[in-house]
């Protein structure tokens, strides 16, 4: 049996996340889709149907996975398992016998078990079509487990995830030198042997599992609720991280953060709250920047996406903000924010505009478009070589076309501002 994930037509929905990486890689609880969708079907390295433009660089990343590679997907060596990369399964191994059919949650195919077909040629660009094909000749079933469709989705479904991954990945607690102050059962506490944690630490595990991992480092006076994930290497200064919270590997962070996911490489160093948001990789977030999670209507949260204003169904949703997009000190973000890649905030005492879309600056009180992605990808490889990593040309080429994918609804967006600033400037005269 061979498991290839693939990405359907709506990933855009779950972008600025989505602009950079392959949907699979977002995270709920504490790993990947990608590593859930492994472990449900019981194999150790499946392969991937994505957008072109992702390919080269999720090579780059992933040496050894079959990408595209229609060679690969004809094999005629047994059955071929799609599984939509949008999937959340539920908990356990896959319960059926592996014979044809289709897995559906709510209407949406969730996977296909198939047999290499001619067919069906099994591109990106003729998945949709194939994939209809199939579920009008298979049995279908219902496949359990949920659908992702927006960010905010893994957001509010995080808590529990952590706590279905906690017993899915048979976390067993760990005896190291020195303990935090424990609330709650001793056997919901994992601590890596070479975490690195302070004194006056206190780990509340009441509500859930707390995995502190591998190189990560807890300092004083830090308080950690479960459920909660502290990736490899993160660094975790004097701050309040609330139940439902994963922080991805080699973050630096502070403050307070409430129900949230940073994917991994980002700082929140200060103080300044981050609640109910999704943060991408290399952002950093100054000192003293918020965000709102709550209306103050207590009313349901909208997010624009895809120019949409979007329903949550959720009181609480914080901001999305895409990668290697910087925050100066004391920004606000507004409840229910989408921030793009590679934007550059600076502050105006005032919140900012919910929506502010990839590469673009928040300049004096105005956006402004950052014409210039050379200079962009300069920082970036400086900000990750300070992380022992580098930006490559696939990469670079990868950022280039997200830059000029977005053109045209940046252009849309700064028009409209100027448009109200205008209209403002002229009922202020």
């Amino acid at each position: 049996m061979r498991v290839c994930i693939f990405e359907d037509l709506t990933v855009s929905q779950l972008e600025p996340m989505t602009l950079t990486r392959p949907v699979f890689e977002l995270i709920c609880g504490q790993t990947s889709l990608k590593v859930k969708h492994a472990r449900h079907f019981g194999i150790a390295s499946p392969g991937a149907i994505l957008r072109p433009i992702l390919a080269d660089a999720y090579g780059e990343q992933r040496p050894g996975c079959p990408v595209n590679d229609e060679s690969w997907l004809r094999q005629d060596d047994g059955p071929l398992v799609l599984v939509n990369g949008r999937w959340l399964p539920p908990a356990g191994m896959f319960p059926r016998a592996i014979e044809p059919c289709v897995g559906l949650v709510e209407g949406e195919i969730a996977y296909v078990i198939c047999r290499p077909n001619a067919s069906h040629e099994l591109a990106y660009s003729t998945l949709e079509d194939d994939l209809d094909d199939l579920r009008d000749r298979l049995p279908c079933h219902d496949a359990g487990g949920k659908m992702v469709r927006h960010l905010w989705d893994l957001v509010h479904w995080n808590a529990d995830e952590l706590t279905a991954d906690w017993a899915a990945l048979g976390t067993r607690p760990t005896s190291i030198e020195r303990m935090p102050a424990l609330v709650g059962p001793a056997d919901r506490l994992a601590i890596h042997p070479s975490a690195r944690l302070d004194p006056m630490i206190v780990a509340d595990t009441t509500a859930g599992p707390i995995v502190i991992d591998r190189d990560a480092v807890v300092s004083a006076f830090t308080r950690i609720e479960g459920p909660c994930y502290i990736g490899p290497g993160t660094q975790v200064f004097g701050a309040k991280i609330r139940a439902g919270t994963t922080i991805g590997p080699q973050c630096r962070i502070g403050g307070e953060v409430e129900c949230s996911i940073v994917q991994g490489h980002s700082n929140k160093y200060h103080d300044g709250f981050l609640g109910h948001a999704y943060v991408g990789e290399w952002v950093n977030l100054g000192a003293g920047t918020s965000n709102s999670d709550l209306r103050n209507d207590y009313g349901e949260v909208r997010v624009i996406v895809e120019g949409l204003s979007v329903r949550t169904g959720y009181t609480k949703v914080g901001c999305f903000i895409g990668d290697h997009t910087k925050a100066g000190l004391g920004i606000l973000f507004n409840t229910g924010s989408n921030i793009g890649a590679f934007c550059n905030l600076l502050p105006n005492g005032e919140f900012l505009p919910r929506y502010i879309p990839s590469f673009a600056s928040y300049w004096n009180g105005e956006l402004v478009d950052r014409a210039y992605p050379a200079l962009l990808f300069q920082t970036a490889d400086e900000v990750m070589r300070r992380r022992g990593m580098v930006l490559t040309e696939t990469l670079a080429a990868l950022y280039l076309h997200v830059f000029e994918q977005t053109a045209v609804e940046r252009r849309r967006v700064l028009r409209e501002a100027e448009h109200r600033l205008y209209h403002h400037g002229r009922r202020s005269a």
